[in-house]
Order: structure tokens, then sequence, then C-alpha cells
């Protein structure tokens, strides 16, 4: 009999925990896209806007409000209900994005956040050279940018890359520098109709001190980090902007940006139960 309600303790107490650990982590949310009917954040901030390269000037942007419902759709057959699916690519190097401001605490000084989603593609079939399910920048993915992508290899890899801001008139480190803030998981192994978890975690950005840290996890395991490196964004924030599915086609779901880092134990909560944040939805 002690022995039966030891272990009723055990489970309660374990129980308990792990409850008490999804609050924690869900109170840390700043950002959550359930995508089950729309696009539009359960959790955070529009609107939703997006963004061309002029085809008379490359350097150039034009922004439009909303995004192409020909392109992005909501299939049934997400991870958890619905899901974005992307059928297709933008032209002149469009892409949609929601605002960092209101979605993320970057605060000049040091700041931390992590950025997590599933997806359901095969590399092999992208349509462009390059696809970034997530890019956050304000000027670019090299210049200030916190992102994931499959690259132009064959078979391709899937890359973290970390770039601080690059001061004016000065030039940034390339992708294919050796110590590029970046990591590598070199011929990737993904496949349409299996669902991946990819989680970006990173702490002590823009504190202008060489203590940044940033972490990819895939699947609940930590794949490798960036640290000891002054990592500073140096956005104008109302600039900004989480880019989304750039480039990208195939299925996206239960997208979330985070107010601090992840401990590898949230990180692991959100693999094996991925309706986590699903009580997060807006009524």
């Amino acid at each position: 009999m002690l022995k039966a309600i030891l272990v009723c303790v055990v489970v309660t107490v374990a129980a308990s925990v792990a409850s008490g650990g999804d609050d924690v982590l869900k109170q840390a949310v700043m950002f959550y896209a359930s995508f089950d009917t729309d696009l539009m954040p359960d959790v955070g901030v529009g609107p939703i806007k997006t963004r061309y390269g002029d085809p008379k000037d490359p350097k150039t942007f034009i922004f439009e409000d909303g995004f192409s419902k020909k392109v992005y759709k909501i299939a049934k057959s997400g991870v958890v209900g619905g899901c974005l699916d992307a059928k297709g690519v933008l032209k002149d190097r469009g892409r949609f994005f929601y605002p960092v401001k209101g979605n993320l605490a970057f605060k000049k000084g040091g700041w931390g956040g992590a950025c997590s989603m599933w997806i359901n593609m095969d590399p092999q079939a992208l349509k462009l050279p390059f696809c970034d399910p997530v890019q956050i920048t304000q000027k670019g993915a090299n210049n200030g940018g916190i992102w994931f992508d499959f690259n132009d290899s064959k078979p391709r890899d899937l890359r973290m890359g970390v770039f601080p801001a690059v001061p004016e008139g000065k030039t940034g480190a390339k992708e294919s520098d050796i110590n590029a803030p970046m990591v590598w998981v070199r011929r990737v192994a993904f496949r349409s109709g299996e669902w991946r978890h990819v989680v970006l975690s990173w702490d002590n950005f823009d504190t202008g001190k060489p203590n940044a840290i940033a972490t990819l996890y895939i699947d609940g395991r930590k794949i490798g980090d960036v640290k000891d490196r002054a990592i500073a964004m140096d956005w104008d924030v109302d600039q900004a902007g989480i880019y989304t599915a750039v480039g990208y086609t195939g299925l996206l779901d239960e997208m979330a940006c985070f107010r601090r880092a992840l401990t590898a134990d949230e990180v692991t909560m959100l693999y094996r139960t991925p309706g986590l944040l699903q009580s997060l939805k807006r009524k």
C-alpha cells in the first residue's frame, strides 16, 4: 500500500510540475499563429503586409497591405487543426510579414527570444534556390537577421543564421565565411508528409558584449549554437518584420514567438505536445 501511495505522489508531483511548466511557457508567448482558420495571429499584433522588390531597382522595396490569398491558403491537415499551405512563391522576391513591434521583445541594451514552428515539406522540391521558413530582419538576412533556411546545394542543407547588423560603410560576414554566425545541418533529410519541429532560441543580443548565444533545435534535439559573440540586430523596430514562408512551398503550422529564450525542457514540451499552445487561440 505504501509503495502505491508513493507512486501516486510521484505521478501527482510530476503532473503538477508539467502543468506549471506549461503555464510559464504560455506566459512567455508574444506571438502565436495557429493557422487553424486564417493567417492572423491568435496572440500578438498585425497587420499582415507583403514586401516586393522593385523590378526597376533591386535596392528598393514596395510594400502592400495584406497577402496573396491565391498563394497562401489554410489546409485542414495541420499538425494540430488547420495549417498554412504555401502553394507557390511570389514574384519579385515577394514575402509576407508580421511586424516585430509588439511581437518580439527587442530592446537595445539586451534582449532574448525564440521562434518555434512545425513544417511539412520537401527541401528538394522547393522552387527557388533559397527558402526561409522564417526570416526576422529589417534590412536583410545578412544585416541584422535571425533566420533558418534551406540553401541551394544539392541535396539541400538547413542553416540557422544570426547575422549582426552591419555598420554603415562596412562589409558584413558572408555565409561562406568559416566563422559566419551559423549552424548547419548538411544534406537535411526532411520529406513531404512528415511534420518536423524547428526552434530558434537566442539571448543577450544587442548588449554590446561578446555574450550572445543562439541555439537551433530540431524535433526537440539541440543541433548546435552560435555563442560568445557580440550580436546586435540594431533594428528600427517600426521597420522590422517577421517574414514568413519566404520562397517556401509546403505546410507550416503552430508558429510562435517568445519574449525570452527557451530552455531545452521547454523546447521538448513543444515538440512532444504539438497542440500545447492551442488554449491561446482567440475566441
